[in-house]
């Protein structure tokens, strides 16, 4: 083999490794800059001189609040996940099965309104939810995250349905199920790993969310984790505490990548697998 074409097999792996080193870079300098002492922040070293734990120590002090933060996060983002999974399964199951006139052009609809910036509705929504009483309150920040999460749970399940022939359903009334039997015994079982997948892309989406959970809310202890970081004060007013961002960074990241990393066999199952097997 010459020269060149163990060059061009290797080319790709090269590629990867670049790509891969490229996106993990700025997590991998937010987990060294945590574990830097409040003077070493500033160093550009790989390592840490010395690895200190006082970042972390100061995020999880009871002034923080950062442990509330974390748990309203949670319930932020595991309702919105819920609600959005439960609504889009019926929803995308009957666009993918019924055929009715503007079908195509409701679809657009439904993933054109995730499309729209947030900073464009958060001033109505500001207005309405302080008439009603809303604010400051859980469904102030669900429902508006779930205007965008819907959407992006109804578009992928459809087309994973889609995917699913309409024999699995035919096959199950014949044996006697009645429509709505042969989608929960047989539909739903197979639509699994698309439906994991979904509910792991819109739980990050909802727990990543920042600007309608720092509109919606002014008292610390209904505050979500991104909210809190950005509110993180230091031991002067003009002074950014910057490692214990970071800090904050790494533990708000580590639930994420856990989640990721325990079932990645199912979200790669979900993104690459037909119905029919």
């Amino acid at each position: 083999m010459t020269l060149t074409a163990k060059w061009r097999q290797w080319l790709p792996y090269l590629g990867i490794v670049l790509v891969v080193a490229y996106c993990l870079a700025p997590f991998y300098w937010m987990l060294v800059s945590s574990l830097r002492s409040t003077g070493d922040i500033f160093s550009t070293s790989l390592f840490p001189s010395a690895v200190s734990l006082e970042n972390y120590r100061s995020v999880f002090s009871p002034g923080q609040g950062f442990t509330r933060a974390l748990l309203n996060s949670l319930i932020v983002a595991g309702i919105t996940t819920a609600l959005s999974l439960l609504l889009a399964t019926f929803t995308a199951y009957a666009m993918a099965r019924l055929e009715f006139r503007f079908k195509r052009l409701i679809l657009t609809l439904i993933i054109a309104t995730s499309m729209f910036p947030v900073v464009s509705i958060v001033v109505p929504l500001l207005k309405l939810f302080t008439d009603i009483g809303w604010i400051n309150t859980y469904q102030s920040m669900i429902v508006p995250s779930m205007s965008f999460t819907l959407p992006l749970a109804v578009w992928n399940l459809t087309t994973f349905f889609r995917q699913m022939p309409d024999e699995l359903e035919h096959a199950a009334m014949v044996d006697g199920c009645t429509r709505g039997q042969a989608f929960r015994k047989v539909i739903v079982p197979l639509a699994a790993p698309g439906i994991f997948t979904t509910a792991i892309i819109t739980f990050i989406a909802a727990w990543n969310e920042f600007l309608i959970a720092l509109s919606m809310t002014n008292k610390p202890g209904m505050q979500t984790a991104t909210v809190a970081i950005s509110k993180f004060s230091g031991a002067t007013t003009y002074q950014t505490p910057f490692g214990s961002q970071m800090a904050a960074g790494v533990v708000v990241t580590i639930p994420l990548v856990v989640m990721v990393l325990l079932f990645q066999r199912r979200i790669v199952a979900g993104l690459t697998a037909g119905a029919a097997k």
